[in-house]
């Protein structure tokens, strides 16, 4: 396996790995205590994907739904404390834009390259996602992509 110098989790990894929705979760939990443990070091997420955290923990189904208090502490606890924040700076947001716009991105793809040209722009060599067909399809990306449990079989094959 070649040496990870930046892993990016996305919100469905952050999701998946704090919030318990049963097998599927398995794999970002994973992901999310390698991260604790210390066997995943420089990771990082965007202040967006905190944000979208927040939104959706607090909005699922009735019986895995957040109260803000608690999405804000295991943002604090497991996302704020063990990652590093990242953000688009100011100065690349409308040539990002633009690019979009040539690219003919639309509607909620949109966040989606958001999130890939803020993990690009900190040096992260992997988007870890559940949702990787969002984020595949860019061949000129050096960024790879891939799901928690493909990244989680990387750990296991590397250790």
């Amino acid at each position: 396996m070649a040496r990870l110098t930046g892993v990016f989790l996305d919100t469905s990894v952050l999701l998946g790995g704090t919030i318990n929705v049963g097998p599927s979760s398995r794999p970002a939990q994973a992901v999310m205590d390698a991260v604790a443990e210390g066997r995943l070091r420089g990771a990082r997420t965007a202040w967006h994907c905190c944000l979208e955290y927040y939104a959706v923990a607090t909005r699922l189904p009735e019986e895995l739904r957040l109260a803000p208090a608690d999405a804000l502490r295991l943002l604090e606890e497991e996302v704020l404390g063990r990652l590093d924040v990242v953000d688009l700076p100011a100065v690349a947001r409308l040539p990002f834009l633009r690019s979009a716009v040539a690219e003919r991105v639309a509607g909620g793809r949109l966040y989606d390259a958001h999130i890939a040209e803020i993990a690009r722009r900190s040096g992260s060599d992997v988007i870890v996602t559940d949702n990787v067909r969002h984020f595949r399809g860019r061949p000129e990306s050096p960024v790879r992509v891939l799901s928690a449990a493909e990244l989680t079989a990387e750990l296991r094959a590397g250790s």
